[in-house]
């Protein structure tokens, strides 16, 4: 019998092994069997063409609710239908490290600007011990620029080196979830009326955001077992970034796009609503992991046996690319951003380990919620590998016998239509990234929306680079017990 250490290990070597299971035996089957793996990659390339059409009908599908949703007066619609609407108290929690404040002060200004009464919002911001003197001048600021602007402002600062923690948002997160615990008992709040908002510190809510969340928390039946996931778009500092960093922005907004429609594979990412029950029934975030934000919702989908949901929020929350002084630093921070959000394979082996405590949950609930998580771990470090790469591999290396098939003669062009095919997808992203793209600032010529679409060529490798290798060094660490600490995104305006 293994032990309980070395299970939980092996349970952290399974994704990382599939995946180069995938990639190591296509590449030896392209050398003795490169009839079978050209059979593989034109079924592949038929299957994920299916999945471009897939994904862009519900791309479209989530675009006209997002046109739709911002358009909507949900304020008014929330007083007149919810007359006790003030019962709910929305609060934000906004953790700080070593931002600057013209960062911190579009966020609250942005807090300021919605149609919901900021005096009626209950702002929350906690900085770090081990950036003390930054904390400090950052809360002088503050408290001089916005007190008395909102309900209550509240400071917080995370302690450094507390136990079972390690440095970053999540365990920042937790403290202060923990701390403001004593400030709604002492109050005698129900903690089912609070509406809980983690953001990141560079969150820039849309003026509606706060009043459709409070009506979709007021309409839910249940919302304490429900988080609230808005449209993530990465815009702020769009047009100052370089192209790559622009790419990979509009495919994380176009991945939320996709997701928000799909309500079967929904989960939280990022900055996202929660009732505060559900927050203190599972524990908080968590203070030792990387990916909190997601995890969240897998320890309350766990606490309450399966019964707990996400709700889509088609109302957005703008945030910054990990743009830098430098395009090499800029670079670098892209890289090591991709590979935080891809340690979330950590998750895996979480959900693994829980599912062997819990058996109130079906097993056809396990594996649907566990073949979703691992299938995408697999595909982001996969697909644009196998399909721009080692997908041509067995037509380099073939032997003269293979040369003289049928099939070998007819792949090439087969191959060709289906990639032109699969650039419907590509299409639909270049039309999209100027649909949701912010208004050109006037020191940009107009000539620039042209590198805006010509920038899409650089989708192949931004792909591979940016992409699949950040997402297989993460789970590599994961397999040999490396564990990766959490990365501070640096990100800078103007």
């Amino acid at each position: 019998m293994l032990s309980n250490y070395y299970r939980y290990r092996l349970y952290e070597i399974l994704p990382g092994l599939t995946i180069w299971a995938t990639l190591i035996v296509s590449i030896v089957l392209s050398f003795i069997k490169p009839l079978w793996m050209i059979y593989f990659i034109l079924i592949f390339d038929v299957y994920w063409v299916l999945r471009v059409i897939y994904f862009s009908f519900y791309l479209f599908l989530s675009w006209r609710r997002f046109r739709k949703a911002i358009r909507f007066d949900w304020f008014a619609n929330l007083t007149r239908e919810f007359p006790l609407w003030e019962k709910r108290k929305n609060v934000i929690f906004l953790p700080l490290y070593n931002e600057g404040f013209e960062v911190v002060e579009s966020s609250l200004n942005s807090f300021l600007a919605s149609t919901y009464p900021a005096s009626k919002i209950y702002l929350i911001i906690s900085g770090e011990e081990r950036k003390l003197e930054h904390w400090q001048q950052m809360q002088k600021r503050i408290s001089e620029n916005y007190s008395g602007k909102f309900a209550d402002l509240i400071f917080y600062t995370h302690p450094s080196n507390l136990p079972d923690e390690i440095p970053g948002k999540g365990s920042n997160i937790h403290y202060a979830e923990m701390e403001f615990k004593k400030y709604a008992d002492a109050r005698d709040w129900d903690y089912t009326d609070i509406i809980a908002s983690i953001f990141d510190s560079d969150t820039i809510v849309h003026p509606q955001y706060f009043a459709h969340l409070s009506y979709l928390y007021c309409k839910h039946p249940r919302p304490e077992r429900s988080s609230f996931q808005p449209l993530t778009l990465y815009n702020n500092n769009l047009w100052q970034s370089p192209a790559v960093l622009r790419i990979m922005a509009f495919g994380t907004s176009f991945w939320m796009l996709f997701s928000l429609a799909r309500l079967d594979n929904l989960i939280t990412f990022s900055s996202h609503s929660m009732s505060f029950k559900a927050i203190m029934d599972c524990g908080g975030h968590s203070k030792d992991i990387v990916s909190e934000d997601s995890r969240i919702f897998y320890q309350c989908w766990l606490r309450y046996n399966g019964d707990y949901e996400v709700t889509p929020l088609y109302i957005p929350v703008s945030m910054d690319t990990v743009r830098d002084e430098s395009w090499w630093k800029s670079l670098k921070n892209l890289y090591l951003q991709q590979r935080r959000w891809a340690w979330g394979t950590e998750h895996i082996p979480y959900l693994l380990w829980q599912f062997h405590l819990n058996k109130k949950i079906s097993w056809t609930k396990k594996f649907a919620t566990l073949f979703h998580e691992w299938e995408g771990k697999w595909s982001w470090a996969v697909v644009a590998i196998l399909i721009t790469v080692i997908g041509r591999l067995p037509l380099w290396v073939a032997g003269d016998e293979v040369r003289q098939s049928a099939l070998f003669f007819n792949a090439p062009n087969i191959l060709e239509v289906l990639m032109t095919m699969a650039m419907l997808g590509l299409f639909v992203s270049a039309i999209m990234s100027m649909l949701i793209l912010p208004r050109r600032p006037g020191n940009y010529p107009r000539h620039h929306y042209l590198f805006m679409i010509l920038q899409w060529a650089l989708v192949p490798v931004s792909l591979i680079l940016f992409s699949s290798i950040p997402c297989l060094d993460a789970v590599t660490h994961l397999m040999f017990g490396k564990y990766l600490g959490f990365n501070v995104s640096v990100k800078k305006r103007g």
